[in-house]
């Protein structure tokens, strides 16, 4: 089994070439050999698989990769368990004989081992035979194009190194071709210059040595505007003068010869011995002083510890903390970067990139700062960004430094401060993902748990303060969200006014609309530290990112930029402010959408920002918002069984997003309103705040079918009452009629009918005013529920027939068929048992003719009770058991538990107490959890009287008075010899 990636991608098992399925198997082949027995992180693939636009399916197309491959390697005769799954992603392993990379780094290895330069180069030429052409050629994707980059930049210095020392071996001759090739391949590169020169001038051929140098002048003159450098210019005047000490020494033995390509790390010297490099008197130590209370972050801090040891499995030597800003990121590094300063010993190089400010840091002038740090100075600092990265590089090789890059800007910024030594670690800061640095593991930070910030703001002001206010701290670190810049600069305030009590700090400071300018102490501020970040944002971000902060504090969906920028498509711009830090990634939900929110701090500046805008863009925003929950929420609602709550649509604006989103998001529809319960709610809130009356009771009653399917009646009640609010203060009669009789249906599940009365009859009201007249039906026939439930038999009939001729007036054929059964429900409790069946089947006609499954279940339930009382329990149960087969599947409990109570009546009837009582027990149980104390009191009373039947009498009477204590908490008392009939719709 061989495997290649320094050169074409090569898959071989038992001799055999592995058959790849396309270039997605090929890739992730290629990032898996790349970084071959380490973990390779979904991520990292999935950045290998798409250079842009990332798919939603991302991780499940990685995983069919991953399948496929493993399926074709199997095939060829690989182990199944070549490519192991681990948590977080993917790893391969190998022998360093299956992989040429692992060779080739082994002979490398070697070669750093060997003291006898004859040995040294022996083992780079094997490690240099490894190769077969550039690495990875042939595979598009932008992450690999970096891995091959890195990979020939390690074979071209292996290539220098070793022509470098077979030159000081007496082998010119043999070296010299390879060296002019390496030249025209680096044709700026001043060591390859210098081992051509020598290897010329030492062939008898010192005319063509000058030739170089003269070209090499040229080059460098009319394309960098630069001289060679001083070693250069050295050599140039020996040859011309023709130093003895250039003079060839005597051929070495025991070379082998071949053929390879790359860039050197040391040249030939006057003397024939490699030419000298800048020395370091002492290791760098410019780690900045560290924080003396530093808290928490324990598995931050583990995982780099992991990435800086250089022993440990899957560790990268570059590891980036990432986290918006003032969650504490320079702090973590600094701390980390000490706690493992003795694995470095060769010292700890500290650079401040400034990558956030408003004039990030140049590379160049970086190299520049690290060279003099390693003892360079004056004229040996080479004047080009290219020149500079390889010296630099050279001076780490062989060493064991950690490299610490703070505030880091782009990736561009980063890359030519990459030591390429094994040995060398580096630790960057970021308010971005820096994905485009080869082999980099991402190490997230967010703000500090409650108990860290409470530790932090304890130590800065003291035990005794806080233990004296306890309330007061927790309340400050609440309005600074835990962020760490936050309680820093909140307890910096405290400390310096030591009269200040916490709650003169908490009242300035609760106020968010002051927050900002109270979060500030010098030149330090949370505002000014945000700003920062959003300063570095294109213009569609920044807008993005302020009209998101009017959004409110909840997780939210991304497709809500798209609305929030009049686009069809805004992923780009949603992940600019992800990787920036700005917007955090928080989870993904249950029906797969990532999930997104900004932080309290960062969405109260986001919040200034908006002022900025014109008001009316502003609302415009919200209203496009609103308007597409608005219609999810409704095509949610059709995608559920049929209910009677279902309000109208009203005049508000409904804008869709594309036909394929809203399928994937409303496969399961129940599950996508379990998803945005809360967003919901704040979308309610959100049109309330705003004035949009209409949108609010739109938004308020539209998920109202599935709080009923759900029982959810706080929300239910909570987003009723806050739109209602808004819409009698614009005199909306319309949505305040709709919302009056949702709170009325929701005051009958809970047996305040007293409420119900007065809710329902101002529906009715409002609707005969507005000529609603399937609201005012739908009223009425609520109205006649309450007279049922209550006893009042002939004015809840009255009722059902008011409310029936206006539904068959109205044309309304779901609520006709509704009522059909309640008039029947009707006659059997007034003993008219053939005019009930009348109305019974008249109902299940229709309902069964608009195909109205749920309907045709309530009626099922109802019929079987007139089954029942003429003395047909196996007809009755017939019709009980397709009743609650079609709840359940429909997922509806509470119907279910309206089933159950009425099995339990059939069986109770035929003193079957063993089939009875599971029946009963499991309503009743659904019953409490709803909060419905009328029918589990009747649950409880029905099981005590077949206890008492049953001679139980101890267990009968603790079952009779759980139901007196039920029905006395709504005040029905009359209740204790016969349950009343279910107050089911």
């Amino acid at each position: 089994m061989r495997f290649g990636v320094l050169g074409p991608l090569r898959a071989h098992v038992a001799g055999c070439e592995v058959r790849l399925d396309g270039a997605r198997q090929a890739k992730m082949l290629a990032a898996l050999l790349v970084d071959a027995n380490n973990l390779v992180a979904v991520e990292q693939l999935v950045a290998v698989m798409w250079d842009r636009k990332v798919p939603a399916t991302a991780v499940r197309q990685i995983q069919d990769a991953v399948s496929g491959l493993r399926r074709n390697l199997a095939a060829s005769g690989a182990p199944r368990s070549l490519i192991s799954t681990r948590r977080g992603g993917y790893q391969i392993d190998l022998e360093r004989e299956q992989l040429d990379l692992l060779e080739f780094d082994h002979q490398r290895r070697l070669a750093e081992r060997h003291t006898s330069p004859v040995e040294t180069a022996v083992a780079l030429r094997r490690a240099l035979a490894c190769w077969r052409g550039d690495a990875l050629v042939g595979l598009a994707s932008r992450v690999l194009e970096l891995d091959a980059a890195r990979l020939n930049e390690k074979r071209a210095a292996t290539h220098k190194l070793c022509l470098s020392i077979e030159v000081d071996l007496g082998r010119h001759r043999e070296a010299v071709e390879e060296l002019t090739a390496l030249l025209r391949e680096f044709p700026y590169d001043e060591q390859v210059a210098e081992h051509v020169m020598v290897a010329l001038y030492r062939c008898q051929r010192q005319g063509e040595a000058l030739q170089v140098y003269e070209r090499l002048r040229r080059t460098l003159a009319d394309e960098l505007g630069v001289d060679p450098t001083p070693p250069l210019q050295a050599l140039h005047r020996r040859i011309l003068a023709a130093d003895p000490s250039l003079a060839a020494p005597a051929p070495a033995s025991g070379l082998a010869n071949g053929p390879a390509s790359g860039p050197a790390d040391t040249g030939p010297g006057g003397s024939g011995a490699p030419a000298a490099e800048p020395v370091m008197a002492l290791p760098v130590r410019q780690l900045p002083l560290g924080v003396p209370d530093f808290v928490g972050r324990a598995d931050a801090l583990a995982e780099v510890a992991r990435q800086l040891d250089v022993s440990a499995p899957g560790r990268a030597p570059v590891a980036v903390v990432v986290g918006g800003p003032g969650v504490g990121k320079s702090c973590l590094v600094t701390h980390a970067a000490r706690l493992a300063s003795a694995s470095f010993p060769d010292g700890q190089l500290y650079l401040d990139l400034a990558g956030t400010s408003d004039a990030p840091r140049d590379p160049a002038l970086m190299l520049a700062e690290a060279l003099r740090a390693f003892g360079v100075g004056g004229s040996a600092i080479p004047n080009g960004l290219p020149e500079r990265a390889a010296l630099y590089r050279s001076l780490l090789a062989d060493r064991r430094m950690l490299v610490v890059l703070d505030d880091a800007g782009p990736a561009s910024q980063v890359l030519p401060l990459l030591p390429g030594a094994d040995g060398c670690a580096v630790l960057i800061t970021s308010r971005m993902l820096l994905t485009q640095l080869p082999g980099a593991r991402h190490i997230d930070v967010d703000v500090l748990s409650l108990v860290e910030a409470r530790e932090l703001f304890t130590g800065i002001v003291g035990r005794r303060r806080v233990e004296r206010e306890p309330a007061e701290a927790d309340a400050i670190l609440a309005c600074c969200d835990n962020l760490p810049l936050a309680i820093r600069i909140a307890g910096a305030k405290l400390t310096g006014r030591p009269a200040w009590s916490l709650r003169v700090l908490r009242e300035r400071i609760e106020d968010e609309s002051r927050r900002l300018a109270e979060l500030r102490i010098g030149d330090v501020s949370v505002r000014a530290n945000v700003q920062l970040s959003v300063r570095l944002l294109p213009a569609d971000a920044v807008r993005a990112l302020s009209l998101l902060g009017l959004l409110g504090a909840s997780t939210l969906p991304g497709w809500v930029v798209g609305p929030l920028l009049d686009r069809f498509d805004a992923d780009e711009v949603l992940d600019t402010l992800v990787d920036a830090s700005l917007v955090r990634l928080t989870t993904t939900d249950a029906i797969g959408q990532p999930r997104y929110r900004l932080h309290d701090l960062i969405r109260t500046c986001a919040v200034e920002i908006a002022a900025q805008l014109p008001a009316a863009d502003q609302r415009d925003a919200m209203v496009r918002v609103l308007s597409t929950w608005l219609d999810l929420a409704g095509r949610g609602t059709d995608r559920l069984p049929a209910g009677l709550l279902v309000a109208e649509p009203g005049s508000a604006s409904r804008r869709s997003l594309p036909d394929a989103v809203v399928d994937r998001l409303l496969a399961d529809p129940v599950a996508w309103f379990d998803a945005e319960r809360d967003t919901l709610l704040g979308a309610v809130r959100l049109a309330a705040d705003w004035g949009l009356d209409e949108l609010a009771w739109e938004l308020a009653a539209g998920p109202a079918t599935y709080y009923d399917h759900r029982c959810l009646y706080q929300d239910w009640e909570h987003g009723h009452r806050l739109a209602l609010e808004t819409a009698e203060a614009a005199g909306n009669t319309r949505g305040a009629s709709v919302l009056l009789r949702g709170l009325g249906q929701l005051d009958i599940y809970r047996d305040e009918f007293d409420g119900a009365t007065r809710a329902l009859e101002s529906s009715a009201a409002l609707c005969r005013n507005g000529e609603d007249k399937r609201g005012e039906a739908l009223a009425v026939a609520m109205l006649s529920t309450v007279s049922r439930v209550r006893g009042r038999y002939d004015e809840a009939a009255a009722r059902i027939e008011r409310a029936l001729a206006i539904a068959v007036g109205a044309g309304d054929r779901h609520l006709e068929a509704q009522l059909c059964c309640s008039m029947g429900v009707m006659r059997l409790m007034q003993d008219a048992l053939d005019e009930a069946e009348s109305w019974f089947g008249e109902a299940l006609r229709q309902a069964r003719a608009l195909d109205d499954g749920h309907r045709v279940a309530v009626v099922l339930r109802r019929f079987s009770r007139l089954h029942d009382r003429r003395g047909d329990p196996d007809e009755a149960l017939r019709c009980l058991g397709q009743a609650l087969a079609a709840f359940e599947e429909l997922a509806d409990e509470r119907c279910a538990a309206y089933t159950l109570l009425e099995v339990g009546r059939v069986h109770a009837g035929q003193q079957d107490r063993d089939r009875a009582r599971p029946a009963l027990e499991r309503a009743a149980r659904i019953f409490q959890r709803h909060g419905d104390r009328h029918d589990e009191a009747a649950c409880w009373h029905l099981l005590g009287d077949l206890d008492a039947t049953a001679g139980a009498h101890d267990l009968a009477r603790r079952h009779h008075e759980r139901a007196l204590r039920l029905w006395q908490t709504i005040g029905d008392t009359h209740q204790t010899k016969a349950p009343a009939p279910p107050s089911s719709p």
